[in-house]
């Protein structure tokens, strides 16, 4: 009886997380809807909602989006509007933040997650799955005596939060595993090893 129902459960529970993960982004993707106008929102012209059509919607801002400003007047308004949020005390300091953490991490010139790296963790008798996000820079660089690199440690099984360090690059070991196959390993805790 044992058995069965750890099978049971082996099955069910990664289904269950996947219809969980997509059901939240699908309905908050669905709330782009809201920018619709009622009378054209498919509750009112049908009499009931239809789950994703926000996420199409999204998709296609984003897309169009993408699409209007990949030119020369697009660029310019761009610019324009940076300007005006960089004067805004408040909002300047946070949208600065974000701008550059997602020009790093969707730029397919940087070198953000690159590659997956292992090195001594938490201590120097243990090793553990990084990712080198580049080189120190500014006035931390004057501070360092010799070759170091910067990486970013995710925790298990949520990766999202971690911990950046800068370590000398001859503790650093570069994998040659992809960047993929090392969050499956580090998100299943080990479980799933990399082939």
């Amino acid at each position: 009886m044992r058995k069965y129902f750890i099978t049971g459960l082996l099955i069910l529970v990664p289904l269950a997380i996947t219809a969980w993960v997509l059901n939240l982004v699908i309905s908050t993707l669905d709330q782009s809807l809201l920018l619709v106008p009622e009378r054209w929102q498919p509750r009112t012209l049908i009499g009931f909602d239809i789950p994703g059509l926000g996420t199409i919607l999204t998709f296609i801002i984003v897309l169009v989006t993408g699409l209007l400003t990949n030119n020369l007047v697009g660029n310019y308004v761009v610019r324009m509007w940076e300007k005006l949020l960089h004067r805004i005390p408040v909002v300047s300091s946070l949208y600065g933040s974000v701008k550059q953490v997602s020009d790093t991490l969707f730029s397919s010139s940087g070198n953000a997650f690159r590659k997956a790296v292992l090195i001594p963790y938490p201590h120097q008798d243990s090793r553990t799955i990084a990712f080198l996000t580049g080189v120190p820079g500014g006035d931390v660089k004057n501070h360092l005596d010799g070759d170091y690199v910067s990486v970013y440690v995710p925790t298990t099984p949520n990766p999202t939060s971690g911990f950046f360090l800068m370590m000398a690059k001859k503790d650093v070991i570069e994998l040659d595993m992809s960047v993929d196959a090392a969050l499956k390993y580090i998100v299943s805790m080990g479980v799933v090893a990399p082939e």
